[in-house]
């Protein structure tokens, strides 16, 4: 039985830059889909999935996210006076228990693979979650994050939710060159970050959640920098991969990329038609406008 996944990484440093003004003064992370900000979702995601402790690697002008996951003693008191008990138990149940959050900060914008190297500490030696809070995953059962630890746990090694995307598209994201699937999990033979139109290794690209071993921190101290000038974690899973085996899930669900206009405003409409108290009537309201 390989080790326990109990810690998950949440990438936060980023600008936001695509969807300024609104992230002028306000972390991307805290655009809310419906009435829940991104990194709440996907913590969400996570405590689905049994992760214990949350780490967030934050950067300047991060500190409202930190807030976020903190007691508002003010609100709560607030709350219980006017009686409004169901606001003030959802707020308690959103919040991770005590010691169960860490905050490490990125100096620097120096890419994914960068952010990641600042939480080896917190890590340690075990196994971890790597989640994007730009790409929401609305699944039917249980999260992405579940789906993969369940694979995890059956053949250890590392494992990264895929999807598949058009041709046209695959030049975008990266992608993994995969072996023969025994289901929906393939073995990974290769990774290659926005390949070049007609290199594609296949249409499997990376979504943006992980299972990764702690080893992964070597190669990572070495600061290389790859595509973009920027340390990418795709070229340290590379190097691992000569040692340890990868495995790519095909996982059941949608996923949104909230780092888009197009992406975050359709995951508001799913996530509402999702809600039975909104339902009706956000499809009354679409159906007026079209």
């Amino acid at each position: 039985m390989p080790a326990r996944v109990r810690k998950a990484v949440f990438p936060v440093a980023g600008l936001g830059t695509r969807f300024l003004p609104a992230t002028k003064a306000m972390p991307k992370e805290m655009l809310t889909v419906v009435d829940r900000p991104l990194i709440q979702h996907v913590v969400d995601e996570a405590r689905d999935a049994g992760i214990e402790h949350f780490v967030f690697v934050t950067g300047r002008n991060k500190g409202i996210i930190e807030d976020h996951f903190d007691r508002a003693l003010e609100l709560e008191a607030t709350l219980a006076a006017r009686g409004k008990t169901a606001e003030l138990e959802a707020l308690m149940r959103d919040l991770p228990e005590a010691g169960r959050a860490s905050f490490v900060r990125q100096q620097e914008p120096l890419g994914l693979g960068h952010a990641v190297w600042c939480a080896r500490d917190i890590i340690g030696n075990e196994p971890f979650a790597l989640i994007l809070p730009d790409v929401l995953v609305q699944t039917p059962g249980k999260s992405c994050t579940a789906q993969l630890i369940d694979v995890y746990n059956e053949r250890g090694g590392n494992i990264i939710a895929v999807e598949p995307v058009p041709d046209d598209q695959v030049k975008n994201y990266g992608v993994v060159a995969v072996g023969e699937p025994d289901g929906n999990v393939f073995p990974i033979t290769g990774m290659v970050e926005k390949p070049a139109p007609g290199t594609e290794p296949s249409n499997l690209t990376i979504l943006g959640r992980y299972i990764l071993q702690p080893e992964i921190f070597d190669f990572l101290s070495a600061q290389e920098k790859g595509t973009g000038g920027e340390i990418q974690v795709t070229d340290s899973m590379l190097a691992l991969l000569k040692k340890q085996p990868f495995y790519a899930v095909e996982y059941e669900g949608r996923a949104f990329d909230c780092g888009s206009k197009p992406g975050f405003l359709a995951a508001n409409i799913a996530y509402a038609l999702d809600r039975p108290d909104l339902r009706d009537a956000v499809i009354d309201e679409i159906q007026k406008l079209i």
